[in-house]
């Protein structure tokens, strides 16, 4: 474990590629901040080569941080994020106020329910300033059982200190699932030792063994480390037993280090037993526990005898156990009747700690107890404040165990699911749901239990039946409850088109239920219900309520309720407010649903460079809080927006991704996105025919990608790709069934493409004029491509001087708005019209990636370095290094110049 001269290569035998890659990384580290998860089973050597990191980083001067996971700390909201930064407490004072406010919450020190993302963010924000001062390295070991609000912290660092002199070191058992399975973070996973290496290592550790044990302990090995330098001491005295070879090596390994537990002083086993059940480190803790179990005054004199046997090593405060398999040895190896009292012991030494103090009395009793149930509701309500959903959901469910009341613990169980769901956890939701026994539960208890059966069979439920429970839960007097399902039935309807009869009973209901006629909830479902036949209600509630303060969430329903309606002009508002308070509360899945919305806002409004950094943004997020749904719709706005700029095979990838990211049972409305993103990118290309097969999918009711109102938004795409491919037969039906669909309605979206397409279809002068005509300086891309269909209209009937004119203004509004593809095309109509039409100067933005971009916008803006990452979630490090490459991109050397260099 010991660094090799010079430092660079740590001598581990057999690890000599592990540990040059490790110090790899540690080398790059100062210019290039990266995060390494060692994977592998127990005993494989991941502490070992961490430790071997940690000697290497010292000596290069680099500062070190660690934490480690205690599987008796598991369930203890943020113990291991607090062990971490104890060396940066007297920098939280400096903070962002709303970061100090989370991470004082998360620790216990404030009342404030707080956004796991803002807590994550502190963390960041801490790491990097810390790094300020020289390269980090930071030490993460036993990940598997670290409490899962750690873990989801420092995954979100990690993949944020590219830019940062930040290396970040992982280990995890292969075994266990946690957080960072799928967070994209390089991984380096770790086998057994070859034969010559772990014959190398048996011989240094164990010269005398015999020859046939020799040969046992490198069978029953595998090339485990642990077990090569563990086994032996077991090897010569035990007789070999023909079931051996069927234990686990975990098993065996824990065998073998209870043998060495077998004689040691009951003093000695009682100071262990005490480490084992609760965190294993605190010397004070343990001695206090030992003393109350065996009723003598214990000493630090009393580990010696686990010292000499190389069980346990000691500091002056601390001592923790050689291998955590030691811990589960000598916990498991206790009796019954020595766990619970223990468990008891450390109970009352835990009197200042109410959360570790009641799972320790949780532990300590093994039937029902009201009391112990109801401090475990009282931890859960405490992690839950806390942002720690998982440790609220585990205190919920053991409190149900301790319930001896059949129907309180029903409610206790349908309580924890709720928070499962809330949490996203399928499985763990699906598990709690079949815990829970419906014949002991009230009618309100029923209706709780078929809402949290609804959102976990994500819509099989039929509708019709759905809205039967509407009604039945509406005469209960849980008006809450009732407004869940009436809001699932209407994204139900959105889905997927149920009916019009089934549809408007929807909007009925949220209409009874809603406490006044501008709620925003209820806005958003009659939109997603009914968006057509309630268009002109909605759309001027919506009118009125402009200016009128919202928080984050309700501003978003709002944005939901105009771009349902086809009145994307009047989302755009609402949805800028309710990113803007969503982001600064860290609310990081309601703010992916808003940028899932504002991304189309940007598309259909004109705002394509905006656009492209909200689908970009929206993508990362997507990712990171794990919605499939909104990362497919991310992925869709990202291809059609490839297609427009004339990038082909890019845009098919990016739809192709989407396809895959919504999976074989994705619901119409995100695959209706991903065929109008289909159909813009063949349109772009010419291929007009492919065009309108995915374009008329999105209007074909027997198609499973149907959908009424997103074929609405796409029909002018689908009348040029028809008139491209000579289907204007085929099209005229569907012309027709759109023209009736919205006779009444107001869609502005709708009539501004029904426009176009009539013009189209009819290849007549008149509906040209009548489309241009209508007000479109709120659709700006619209007003493009009508200009370039009635450019192309004229130069086809020989009106050669109108057509040039027409042609240039939709080429400069096409370069304006950055629709290179739709520009490209205006200019080849213009040299088949006799006008020679140089190419278009690519702008300095059309270099900068969506974040680049996003970053560059904020700065032009105004906003320093640091405000910056706390509205994208990067370290003001990581901004930094963007606009370094950023400003050459746009030609320029000064922050005041780019506003210009942007063209804002």
């Amino acid at each position: 474990m010991t660094p090799l001269a010079g430092g660079s290569v740590v001598s581990l035998i057999g690890r000599e590629r592990e540990a040059a890659a490790i110090d790899a990384m540690l080398e790059r580290s100062p210019e290039q901040g990266d995060a390494l998860i060692v994977r592998g089973p127990a005993g494989i050597g991941k502490t070992a080569l961490l430790e071997a990191a940690t000697s290497t980083a010292r000596e290069r001067g680099m500062a070190v941080m660690s934490t480690a996971g205690v599987e008796g700390e598991a369930h203890l909201p943020f113990a291991g994020l607090h062990l971490l930064l104890l060396p940066l407490q007297d920098a939280v004072a400096k903070l962002p106020a709303r970061q100090r406010e989370a991470l004082n919450s998360a620790f216990g020190l404030g009342e404030a329910r707080v956004e796991p993302f803002l807590i994550a963010m502190a963390v960041l924000t801490l790491l990097t300033e810390a790094a300020a001062a020289g390269p980090l390295l930071v030490v993460v070991d036993d990940v598997h059982w670290l409490d899962a609000p750690t873990v989801e912290a420092l995954a979100f660092v990690a993949r944020r200190i590219r830019a940062d002199p930040i290396a970040v070191l992982f280990a995890t058992r292969d075994d266990h699932p946690t957080h960072l399975d799928h967070c994209g973070l390089s991984e380096l996973p770790l086998g057994g030792l070859d034969h010559a290496a772990a014959e190398t290592l048996l011989d240094q550790r164990a010269s005398r063994l015999g020859a046939g044990a020799r040969r046992r302990v490198l069978a029953e090995a595998d090339g485990n480390p642990l077990a090569l330098v563990e086994l032996p001491q077991v090897a010569n005295g035990e007789p070999e037993p023909a079931v051996s070879g069927l234990l686990p090596l975990t098993a065996r390994l824990e065998r073998a280090f209870a043998v060495r537990l077998a004689d040691l002083p009951p003093p000695t086993r009682a100071l262990l037993l005490a480490a084992a059940a609760d965190d294993g480190r605190h010397l004070a803790t343990a001695l206090a526990a030992g003393s109350l179990m065996t009723g003598e005054q214990l000493t630090v004199a009393a580990l010696t005898p686990a010292t000499e046997r190389r069980l346990v090593e000691l500091t002056a405060s601390e001592f923790r156990f050689r291998h955590p398999l030691v811990r589960s040895a000598v916990y498991h190896r206790a009796t019954p009747a020595e766990r619970l009292a223990v468990h008891n012991a450390l109970a009352e030494i835990h009197d200042a700690d109410p959360d570790r103090q009641a799972w320790h009395r949780a532990a300590a009793v093994s039937h029902p107890d009201a009391a112990v149930a109801t401090e475990l509701v009282n931890v859960a309500r405490r992690a839950h404040q806390r942002g720690a959903v998982v440790a609220a959901v585990a205190a919920l469910r053991r409190s149900a165990q301790l319930t001896e009341g059949p129907a309180l613990r029903a409610n206790r169980l349908l309580q924890a699911a709720e928070l499962a769901f809330e949490l996203g956890g399928r499985d763990l939701l699906a598990d709690l749901l079949t815990q829970v026994d419906p014949g002991v539960l009230t009618d309100l208890g029923q209706a709780r239990l078929t809402w949290l059966q609804e959102v976990l069979e994500e819509g099989r439920t039929p509708l019709r039946r759905l809205v039967g429970t509407i009604e039945s839960v509406s005469t209960l007097g849980d008006t809450a409850l009732a407004m869940n399902f009436v809001r699932a039935a209407a994204i139900r309807c959105w889905w997927t088109e149920p009916g019009s009869d089934v549809r408007l009973r929807v909007a009925e209901l949220a209409e009874r239920l809603a406490p006044s006629a501008d709620d925003p909830e209820l806005l958003a479902c009659l939109s997603l219900a009914a968006g057509l036949e309630r268009g002109d209600q909605v759309i001027e509630r919506l009118v009125r309520l402009r200016g009128t303060p919202f928080d984050g969430v309700q501003n978003r329903l709002l944005g939901v309720a105009a771009t349902g309606v086809g009145a994307f002009d009047l989302a755009g508002g609402f949805l800028e407010a309710a990113v803007a308070e969503l982001r600064a509360q860290g609310r990081l899945g309601p703010l992916t649903l808003a940028l899932s919305s504002q991304v189309w806002e940007q598309i259909f409004c004109g705002d394509w460079a905006g656009a492209n950094l909200v689908a970009g943004e929206c993508e990362r997020l997507a990712r990171e809080t794990g919605q499939s749904r909104w990362l497919a719709a991310a992925l869709a706005a990202r291809a059609l927006l490839a297609g427009l700029r004339g990038q082909t095979d890019l845009g098919r990838a990016l739809a192709a991704e989407a396809e895959r990211a919504l999976g074989p049972q994705g619901v119409a409305s995100v695959l209706a996105l991903v065929l109008h993103a289909r159909g813009v990118i063949a349109l772009c290309a010419g291929q007009y025919a492919e065009a309108f097969g995915h374009l008329r999918r999105i209007a074909d009711p027997q198609d499973v990608a149907y959908h009424p109102r997103w074929r609405l938004w796409s029909v002018s795409e689908l009348a040029e790709a028809a008139v491209g491919s000579g289907q204007e037969d085929a099209f005229r039906g569907i012309l027709a069934d759109m023209e009736k669909a919205v006779a009444d309605a107001p869609a502005p979206l709708a009539h501004v493409g029904l426009r176009h397409a009539r013009a189209l279809l009819a290849d007549a002068e008149p509906l040209y004029a009548t489309a241009l005509a209508a007000d479109l300086t709120r659709w700006p891309t619209a007003r493009a491509r009508l200009w370039l269909a009635h450019g192309v209209w004229l130069r086809r009937h020989k009106r050669v001087k109108e057509a040039r004119e027409s042609l240039r203004i939709a080429r400069d509004t096409c370069d304006a708005l950055g629709l290179v593809a739709l520009g490209e095309r205006a200019r080849r109509e213009l040299r088949a019209a006799g006008e020679a039409a140089a190419g278009r100067t690519p702008a300095g933005s059309d270099n900068l990636s969506a974040q680049e971009l996003q970053i560059a916008r904020l700065a032009a803006a105004g906003l320093t370095n640091r405000e910056i990452g706390q509205q994208l979630y990067l370290s003001h490090r990581t901004v930094s290094t963007h606009l370094y490459r950023i400003f050459p991109k746009l030609g320029i050397s000064a922050r005041a110049q780019l506003r210009d260099a942007l063209g804002l």
